[in-house]
């Protein structure tokens, strides 16, 4: 996917934990709240071999996954994804849950959303998980 607007992309393993922004980086008025981490999570919903992942699958992973990980809130939507196939060269279209979930700017934040992005990736065979993570200030 890609992405028009700045972003910091981060990949599971290494890259994870070196992708905290520098708080240096983004100055908060107190009004706005501290610094914080959004992140967008891109679930694919297609299944190589098998279909999409069911409402019900969904359902269960964000109940057993997500919420335990996350149990101070998120928003899921749901959207139409398209993607490269990095074997075949073949744009893929699928439907798609997006994750997007505020957290503190800390590396703490970027392994729990990097454990959820990878538990889906291998629970439901999935070539990536792609994330995008934006700087913000906000305050809950």
């Amino acid at each position: 996917m890609r992405f028009l607007a700045p972003v910091a992309v981060c990949t599971l393993g290494a890259a994870l934990a070196g992708c905290v922004v520098n708080q240096a980086s983004l100055r908060c008025p107190p009004s706005l709240g501290p610094p914080i981490l959004v992140f967008n999570v891109f679930f694919g919903r297609s299944v190589m071999g098998r279909g999409e992942v069911t409402e019900r699958e969904w359902n269960d992973f964000v109940s057993q996954v997500i919420t335990p990980k996350l149990p101070h809130g998120f928003t899921v939507f749901n959207a139409n994804g398209m993607w490269l196939n990095p074997e075949n060269y073949r744009t893929i279209r699928e439907h798609t849950k997006v994750l997007l979930v505020a957290l503190p700017e800390t590396s703490d934040s970027v392994g729990v959303v990097g454990q959820i992005r990878n538990e889906y990736q291998v629970q439901f065979r999935q070539h990536s998980v792609a994330m995008a993570v934006q700087p913000a200030c906000g305050d809950f």
